[in-house]
């Protein structure tokens, strides 16, 4: 028998379309009722609820209950990690571009990864950060050096109060639909939190699309080092 925890009941679990489509859905970060996540799946609310108690089983959703209504979430960034992480290996096994439309174009341009920005936008900023000196990528992982805490300072971020909390400070994210990494952890949460703070985006409601204005989108490439610096494209898989 193989040593190590058995990935088979979690793998069976994600594997369901239904079940994959409301954990799909609840990367958005919100917390949503079997009601919501039964018409995002395509199913029935009974089937979707007999779904979501499987999930809250496995320690894979967590729910909230206010008033009459239960909500449901995902259990953490653990969780969101490894669904992203699925969809980029899912991206990659088709070896093709997805055929899309305006919405989708959306979705690659910028959107949430459960409480961080992602999308081309996310992994634009992430390089930019690279580039500029603010995080530093070694053996040990990513870090933030001495000029990035400056810089996070003078963008009105705390890097002192997000390493004092439990989760992770900061760590790269492979990006599924860019194919690059984005800044995930604490520091990618509060830095999402304070792009919407300063009006530069918006999250676009009931979707994981991350909205920015035309002036938003022109002070997010000042900050990563002008106009000019245009997003990296993503990598289209070759055989």
């Amino acid at each position: 028998m193989a040593e190590g925890p058995n990935i088979v009941r979690v793998a069976a679990l994600i594997g369901d379309n239904a079940r994959a489509a409301a954990l799909s859905t609840l990367m958005s970060g919100c917390a949503l009722t079997a009601t919501e996540l039964a018409d995002s799946a395509g199913v029935t609310r009974q089937t979707m609820s007999s779904h979501l108690a499987k999930l809250l089983g496995a320690g894979l959703l967590r729910v909230v209950r206010q008033g009459r209504h239960r909500y449901y979430r995902l259990a953490g960034a653990d969780v969101a990690q490894l669904l992203e992480s699925l969809m980029g290996m899912t991206a990659i096994a088709e070896d093709q571009r997805p055929r899309t439309g305006p919405r989708d174009h959306a979705l690659r341009k910028a959107r949430i990864c459960y409480d961080h920005l992602a999308g081309e936008m996310g992994v634009y900023a992430f390089h930019g950060m690279l580039e500029n000196g603010v995080l530093r990528e070694g053996r040990g992982g990513l870090r933030l050096t001495d000029h990035g805490q400056l810089w996070f300072r003078q963008l009105g971020i705390d890097t002192d109060a997000l390493a004092r909390t439990k989760r992770t400070f900061c760590r790269a994210c492979l990006d599924w639909s860019a194919r690059r990494d984005h800044l995930a952890g604490a520091l990618g949460a509060a830095f999402l939190d304070r792009i919407e703070a300063l009006g530069w985006a918006r999250r676009l409601e009931n979707s994981r699309v991350i909205v920015f204005s035309d002036s938003g989108e022109r002070s997010l490439r000042n900050l990563m080092g002008g106009e000019d610096r245009e997003p990296e494209p993503p990598i289209r898989c070759v055989r």
